[in-house]
């Protein structure tokens, strides 16, 4: 992006009560973040969803005072920036409505092409769950995928150190922005995470430490990768929050069960039982859910059948193929709105039927 338009797009992200949702809105109707900011604003209000209680700040001149010194921060650290509508910025976050406008990036990481899945829960982990996420992040360590948490207490920091003592790449979503580590106990890890890894921030290096951004940074965690997993929750807590976004962006969730009697497993037991979240008991779980053991299997030879019978499900799906060509797992089932574990199973029925063929790298095609 254009120093320029960066200028811009900083001081959009700036203004008061627009938020990302809104600002995208704008962009998209006046081509750049700079033609909305020198857009007429009796032109904006015309744009739907967009009214004078919207655009009331857009034109404050503190705004761009605010983004030159954001600016100077971003150029003078070396900070990679991530905007919506470039090739760098996450693949599945921009399927997200409410994904930030602009990401800033700090570390040594690339998070194309690879399988990514988050890990959150409780602060108050047990030894139960510190086990489990332990062997959980060895066992899919064949897969290489890119382990994201949020850098806190508990299940956060264990999953960040698993994956790095099994030299898998991990990245911290952050709350705050990079002037600041929260928690101050975990600057020790700071160093080890740029090495194969690093941060995410939606914030600006010295925006202060709010409760509400955390609940504003699950977005990302649950929106960046394409599962999600609860280790140990209580029956509260922003690891539920981060589920239920998982959810509403038709992304995988699943939760590790526990005894009944258990205070950290009451969240993930419930999430089972209302079939928020699939059962997780082993890395294997994972696997075959997420079809990652797609490249090992011998491809089977299928005859493709003659007047097939499909359900309402398989049929959007095999349309969705016939019409654009081979597509990723994952962008099938964010397409066609249907979750990812369930998506699988289609996809298998589909293959079964003769009608649709797995192709390397989780892609499919329809025969």
């Amino acid at each position: 992006m254009l120093e320029e338009e960066l200028l811009y797009v900083l001081a959009l992200q700036r203004v008061k009560g627009i938020g990302d949702i809104n600002a995208k809105k704008l962009i998209s109707h006046c081509g750049s973040a700079k033609n909305v900011l020198k857009e007429k604003p009796y032109n904006l209000e015309k744009i739907n969803g967009i009214g004078y209680s919207t655009i009331q700040y857009l034109f404050d001149p503190e705004n761009i005072k605010a983004a030159e010194k954001e600016l100077g921060y971003i150029q003078k650290n070396n900070i990679e920036v991530l905007y919506f509508s470039e090739e760098n910025y996450p693949e599945k976050l921009k399927h997200c409505i409410d994904a930030p406008i602009l990401l800033f990036k700090e570390g040594n990481f690339s998070l194309k092409n690879k399988p990514i899945i988050s890990i959150v829960g409780t602060r108050n982990m047990t030894s139960y769950g510190r086990d489990f996420c332990e062997k959980l992040i060895s066992d899919l360590k064949e897969y290489h995928p890119i382990i994201v948490s949020g850098f806190a207490y508990g299940v956060d920091i264990c999953a960040h150190k698993a994956a790095m003592k099994n030299d898998l790449q991990t990245v911290g979503v952050l709350a705050h922005g990079f002037e600041e580590i929260y928690p101050k106990s975990h600057k020790k890890y700071v160093a080890e995470m740029h090495k194969n890894g690093g941060f995410l921030t939606d914030f600006w290096h010295n925006d202060e430490l709010i409760r509400e951004n955390f609940l504003k940074r699950n977005r990302i965690v649950a929106g960046i990768s394409e599962a999600t997993i609860i280790i140990e929750s209580a029956d509260k807590g922003g690891s539920l929050v981060t589920a239920d976004i998982a959810n509403s962006y038709s992304r995988d969730v699943f939760a590790v069960p526990g005894r009944s009697t258990d205070n950290f497993s009451k969240g993930c037991n419930d999430l089972i039982k209302r079939n928020k979240a699939a059962i997780l008991t082993s890395a294997n779980d994972l696997v075959e859910m997420l079809n990652w053991n797609l490249d090992k299997k011998s491809p089977k030879a299928i005859q493709k059948q003659l007047f097939v019978e499909l359900n309402e499900f398989e049929q959007i799906i095999y349309d969705f193929l016939i019409e654009h060509g081979k597509e990723l797992l994952d962008v099938i089932a964010i397409n066609c709105n249907i979750p990812i574990h369930k998506t699988t199973t289609i996809l298998f029925n589909l293959e079964m039927k003769g009608v649709v063929k797995p192709l390397p790298g989780k892609l499919y095609e329809a025969i």
